[in-house]
């Protein structure tokens, strides 16, 4: 997936997993891009996978909320 779609994806597993609104989701994926929590994804796309966007969802929701 590309690094957009694996923010999307960690923004919607956020949701799913934390009962969180939509709004807060993005509001903490945009705290945690801003704070260069994703510089490594977007360096390097193969890293962007399922797998990593559930451990992204846990660890930025856990950082960031």
């Amino acid at each position: 997936m590309t690094y957009e779609e694996h923010l999307d994806e960690v923004t919607t597993l956020i949701t799913e997993k934390y009962d969180v609104e939509d709004d807060v989701a993005i509001a903490i994926v945009m705290r945690a891009q801003a704070d260069g929590y994703f510089s490594g994804h977007d360096d390097d796309p193969s890293i962007c996978t399922l797998d990593r966007a559930h451990q992204d969802a846990r660890t930025v929701f856990k950082q960031y909320k």
